[in-house]
């Protein structure tokens, strides 16, 4: 772990998991609200394969220093910095969940650093042409992003007083958080340890302009979500598909949210294949 400094007085603090013979690395997006923490389920795999993992937490997260009104685009230069000050000059990302649009933005604004790109479970920016945003949301998820929509103390309002709907995920999610992933469960918590105000910027930048156009996006492109996901539907991703002209999707029947990290390993694969070309 590093404590990387950047212009102007921010920390981002920063997680790089090495590895012999290296191949590959992988910046890992996490979600909201999770701690950057490279995931744990997958460290076996990628030592196999040879894949280096590198992550931070988002501004306001863990020891990272706020950066409110940040937009998902700022995570490119906050990720190009991570990267520079551990020596590495191109790498792949994967995000999930709410670390999805910021691995797109990697992939958009920083064309010859990034390799290849999988967005796992991602939102869809807020309010574009052809997306019903909310429909097949669970009615928490819709609370909270509506109130996002209304701006910081409408959100953070929602967050101190909303119920979590349970209904939000599938059965197959109950046993990926008990089972594989229930490090998650763990990030989530030291994530909001220090508080709600990485989460508020997160949403706030999810319904937000994003500040840059998917579809300017270059690099190859894996989406892959689960047809059962409640929290963020998969026509999030039908919709971010058809605007990355590089583009793979795996929609997986009978997976939600959680429970479509069971693919993980191959999205690796996918990622290694694709930066070795």
């Amino acid at each position: 772990m590093v404590d990387v400094r950047l212009p102007g007085g921010r920390t981002l603090h920063a997680y790089d998991v090495p590895v012999a013979d290296e191949t590959l690395a992988v910046v890992w997006h996490a979600g909201t609200p999770n701690t950057g923490e490279p995931p744990e389920p997958l460290l076996d795999a990628a030592r196999e394969r040879g894949i280096r993992w590198i992550g931070y937490d988002r501004p306001a997260y863990g020891t990272s220093t706020s950066d409110r009104g940040r937009s998902v685009a700022s995570a490119a230069a906050d990720t190009a910095a991570v990267a520079d000050a551990l020596g590495v000059e191109r790498f792949a990302v994967l995000g999930h969940s709410g670390g999805g649009p910021h691995a797109l933005a990697c992939a958009a604004l920083l064309p010859d650093r990034v390799t290849a790109a999988a967005c796992g479970s991602s939102p869809a920016p807020f309010g574009v042409d052809g997306l019903d945003y909310f429909a097949g949301m669970g009615s928490s998820g819709r609370a909270e992003l509506t109130a996002a929509t209304q701006g910081r103390d409408a959100l953070a309002a929602q967050l101190a007083t909303g119920e979590f709907d349970p209904e939000m995920f599938t059965a197959a999610d109950y046993a990926a958080l008990e089972g594989e992933w229930a490090w998650l469960g763990g990030i989530a918590g030291a994530a909001m340890a220090a508080g709600p105000d990485g989460m508020i910027d997160d949403d706030l930048a999810l319904v937000g302009p994003w500040g840059f156009d998917p579809s300017t996006v270059r690099a190859p492109v894996l989406f892959f979500h689960g047809l059962d996901d409640r929290m963020v539907p998969s026509t999030h991703t039908r919709w971010l598909s058809s605007q990355v002209p590089a583009s793979t999707v795996w929609l997986r029947p009978g997976e939600g949210h959680v429970s479509v990290l069971s693919a993980a390993v191959q999205v690796l694969d996918w990622l290694a294949a694709r930066s070795a070309r």
